[in-house]
């Protein structure tokens, strides 16, 4: 699916699927990911320790097989964002958004490349505009660049509307862990206070005809909790990561293959899914 084709998903409220990509380096591994089905791969250069090189190749990869490429950037400076950009990323998600000034950088940086300096920042203030050829360029130039901007603390969320109406903005991307810690009910994924305020950015997202996406391994969520937010809207299925979807489902099935062989009773080995090994945001 190309960027372009994501962006109208969005926009329009159909749902498009894919998950984080972490076994990067692999190329046999990303060869048979390709196979998988989805619409975009996500690849996280804020937690995770990947350089342009590899962004570069992976971007690359994935585009070149029909897999739309999104990067999430350690920051909303825009040299990072032309760094993504520049490395083959179509769309690009910024973590921990909260004001105003934050989303008309980030959308310039994104959808107005190659413009930088002075002329971008008096546009962005609205002291000068682009000339018609130069917005039909832009235009035709970033057409497959899309924005999507991390919603992850209680200010964002009581600043959702001014960050995404008429800013630019195609998505939301939704961090549970932040979200919850920034609330005082950290990891409390199914508190209410936690479920209505996610449901409430969903439909205000919705209703402006943003799109908007939860980062978690959805099928933990219990299952009323999880139909209700695909009921309110969420359109962006950004599920688990390819290592622990493989490590759940491989426990699984070892579990199965141990009973079966009569070597110990069937979920009476260490279920590692149910622990959280390690501190880095692979979810």
């Amino acid at each position: 699916m190309t960027g372009a084709q994501i962006k109208e998903k969005l926009h329009s409220g159909e749902r498009v699927y894919g998950t984080h990509i972490v076994s990067l380096m692999n190329p046999l591994a990303a060869a048979i990911a390709t196979g998988l089905e989805l619409d975009f791969a996500f690849f996280c250069t804020e937690h995770m320790p990947i350089d342009r090189t590899e962004t570069a190749m992976m971007c690359q990869f994935y585009k070149a097989h029909g897999i739309s490429p999104i990067v999430r950037v350690p920051d909303p400076n825009p040299t990072a964002i032309s760094m993504a950009t520049d490395a083959g990323a179509e769309g690009i998600v910024v973590p921990y958004v909260e004001t105003l000034d934050e989303v008309q950088r980030i959308v310039a940086a994104v959808k107005h490349r190659p413009i930088k300096g002075k002329l971008r920042d008096e546009v962005i203030a609205g002291r000068e505009s682009y000339s018609p050829k130069l917005e039909r360029f832009l235009e035709e130039f970033n057409k497959d660049q899309y924005v999507i901007i991390g919603v992850e603390s209680v200010a964002a969320i009581e600043n959702l509307d001014t960050l995404i109406k008429g800013t630019g903005v195609d998505g939301v991307f939704l961090g549970p862990h932040d979200i919850t810690t920034s609330m005082g009910i950290p990891e409390e994924y199914d508190n209410p206070l936690f479920v209505d305020a996610v449901l409430d950015v969903i439909r205000r997202c919705r209703a402006q005809q943003i799109g908007v996406g939860l980062h978690f391994k959805l099928l933990q969520l219990q299952d009323d909790i999880l139909q209700r937010l695909l009921d309110a809207g969420m359109n962006w299925i950004l599920n688990g990561s390819d290592v622990t979807i493989l490590r759940d489902t491989m426990n699984a099935q070892l579990g199965q293959i141990r009973h079966m062989a009569g070597d110990v009773p069937y979920g009476a080995a260490k279920d590692l899914s149910a622990e959280r090994t390690d501190k880095t945001c692979i979810e």
